[in-house]
């Protein structure tokens, strides 16, 4: 039997269209770009997360000459809340990036990698609610997606074991 997953996710073109608390994550995010070390990939990422007491926490991507042994921002800033912060819940994630190595704004939007979206889905379940993911272009466009559980349908978790 064939079935299907989909999800909603809300596509804007302009930060303003984001209530406050998400615009600031966003520029948190946009600003995390510049902790990034990535001297092989050109590729930078900056994370930013919000936590339900208002704190923002941010990360970069960080690689390596053992390329690809290097960690995305996401996992960072996610690392970060859980020594800073462990008993506050994560409300939502935005994610930004540069390419040094494209001339042009890029249009594209950047989404978590594989094993990203699975830590962010980790954390939702420990918490025991939902996390937003707030996605982001150079050049100004967004995704918002109410739920990670979106980015990851079919996730393996700790209720499989």
């Amino acid at each position: 039997m064939k079935q299907q997953v989909s999800f909603d996710f809300q596509l804007l073109t302009s930060d303003n269209e984001l209530d406050l608390a998400l615009q600031n994550l966003l520029a948190a995010a946009r600003s995390a770009v510049a902790l990034s070390y990535a001297p092989y990939s050109k590729f930078h990422v900056g994370a930013a997360i919000l936590l339900q007491n208002g704190e923002i926490v941010k990360g970069g991507n960080q690689e390596n000459a053992s390329f690809p042994a290097g960690i995305c921002a996401e996992r960072v800033a996610l690392s970060a809340v859980s020594s800073l912060f462990p008993s506050e819940k994560i409300q939502a994630i935005a994610i930004a990036y540069t390419n040094a190595q494209s001339d042009e704004m890029d249009e594209n939007i950047l989404s978590p990698c594989g094993i990203c979206r699975q830590s962010i889905l980790e954390v939702a379940d420990r918490q025991s609610d939902e996390i937003q993911i707030l996605l982001s272009s150079p050049a100004g466009k967004i995704i918002l997606i109410d739920s990670a559980r979106h980015l990851l349908p079919l996730a393996f978790s700790s209720s499989n074991l």
